[in-house]
């Protein structure tokens, strides 16, 4: 509804917390969680976690023009400002984004899967953009912050919503899916990622399928159909799922026609009589492509729209972003690894023309658990088996590398001794894979890469 306003008793019915000190006539303009960016009519809700807490900016917030504040502990605040004091402020958030979600006019979309998430996010944005008003998650906001930031910051007018959900422990889905509350849910992939938290893939698998929670009669349930075990899961959990992709297991209005791939890696395909060039590399943007496709067509937007759509996107940064640095091509695809992503990651290499050498540097994948070293073995494995030029093995991986004998491996102490090894093998041209998890910030050998090759080619 375009008339939904924060008054002081939709607020108090969002948090269920009684009528005490109301201000009467009070409406609030946004629901703010940083002080640093709060405008005089905000409520600000003071979160706290391991290495902040928002009770501290309260005053500050005041300060700015806040007329009410969203506390777990009392406060001091002047009579003219309402204070709301609840139990946890990260689940008065939850509550206060559900209540809003539940007066938007706009059709819900939530994403979720081991890899893949942002760019199938970034694909149906593009897809649905020339013929719907979207809002879209922004950055990395897919947890129990972001999501309800999402559809607080969701414009009246907006008509789909699009979230991504992510997840690093049991549980949190299906949280996640009781704000949201989506309309359309899409499982892109499972894979082994966040083990310390979910064990095992199929403790992942358990998790990511949680998407479908209370996804109501009319909704819609897309699945990719890799690898199988998803697939055979998704038979039973959701059997009127849509299941996408290139493999017999995929429905057959959900693949692809006439499948070509060009010398840089680049997939073209024909969809609903549309043809579509891929605007990046790799198997991988194949899949996450066809996802918002069927959801796009799910949302009633018709396929040359949202093909012209398509083929207008651009990943996001450090997500197989390219940099040409002299004559040398970097790929950044930083932003985050496991298993499947690395794997896929390196997939792209051999597809590519390249006028030198084809090089891997890659930094630890997190947060594997107890299956650490066993994952990084088999996909150092992997990437030996591509016929790469050299694999520069760091972090875990280079625990990994030992017992292995081949000049095609460089094992280093770090990423910068590692680029040292491979310097001049690629100065005069060649293609560079970064790949390591987030916490690696692989991306730290840029500016050394720039330096050096900018010099080379001076």
């Amino acid at each position: 509804m375009t008339g939904f306003r924060w008054t002081d008793s939709a607020v108090r019915e969002a948090l269920g917390v009684s009528r005490s000190g109301s201000v009467a006539g009070t409406v609030f303009t946004r629901i703010a969680t940083d002080s640093r960016t709060l405008e005089a009519g905000d409520l600000f809700l003071a979160l706290e976690g391991s290495s902040f807490d928002g009770h501290e900016y309260v005053d500050e917030a005041i300060a700015a023009g806040a007329l009410g504040v969203v506390v777990h502990r009392p406060v001091d605040a002047p009579e003219a400002v309402l204070v709301y004091e609840v139990p946890d402020t990260l689940v008065a958030l939850g509550q206060l984004a559900r209540f809003r979600r539940e007066h938007l006019p706009a059709q819900v979309v939530g994403i979720t899967g081991s890899s893949g998430k942002t760019t199938t996010k970034e694909f149906l944005r593009a897809a649905l953009g020339e013929t719907l008003r979207v809002h879209a998650n922004r950055g990395n906001y897919n947890n129990r912050i972001g999501v309800p930031l999402t559809l607080l910051e969701a414009p009246v007018d907006a008509q789909v919503i699009v979230s991504e959900m992510g997840t690093s422990g049991p549980g949190e889905i299906r949280a996640l899916v009781e704000i949201g509350r989506p309309d359309v849910a899409i499982l892109t992939t499972v894979a082994e990622s966040h083990l310390d938290g979910l064990g095992s893939i199929e403790g992942v698998l358990r998790e990511k399928l949680d998407i479908f929670h209370g996804l109501p009669e009319t909704g819609t349930a897309i699945v990719g159909d890799e690898p199988a075990l998803l697939a055979e899961a998704i038979s039973s959990a959701r059997p009127d799922a849509l299941v996408v992709g290139t493999t017999d297991r995929a429905d057959p209005d959900c693949r692809p026609r006439d499948v070509e791939v060009d010398e840089g890696g680049r997939f073209s395909f024909r969809w609903e009589g549309s043809e579509v060039t891929l605007p990046a590399p790799g198997r991988h943007m194949l899949q996450d492509a066809l996802l918002a496709l069927v959801a796009a067509r799910t949302l009633g937007v018709s396929p040359e729209s949202a093909v012209r759509g398509i083929a207008e996107m651009r990943p996001e940064g450090m997500r197989g972003e390219e940099r040409k640095i002299g004559p040398t091509t970097l790929i950044l695809d930083c932003y985050n690894a496991n298993p499947q992503s690395t794997r896929a990651a390196l997939d792209t290499l051999p597809l590519r023309a390249a006028d030198g050498p084809r090089v891997a540097i890659l930094g630890t994948m997190l947060e594997l658990g107890q299956e650490s070293d066993a994952l990084h073995d088999r996909v150092l494995n992997y990437a030996l088996s591509t016929g790469l030029d050299r694999v520069v093995a760091t972090g875990d991986f280079a625990e990994a590398a030992p017992d292995r004998e081949t000049e095609r491996l460089i094992r280093a102490r770090d990423p910068e001794e590692g680029w040292a090894e491979v310097r001049d093998l690629v100065a005069r041209g060649g293609l560079v894979l970064l790949k390591a998890s987030r916490g690696v910030a692989l991306e730290r050998l840029v500016p050394l890469v720039e330096r050096e090759l900018g010099e080379e080619s001076a």
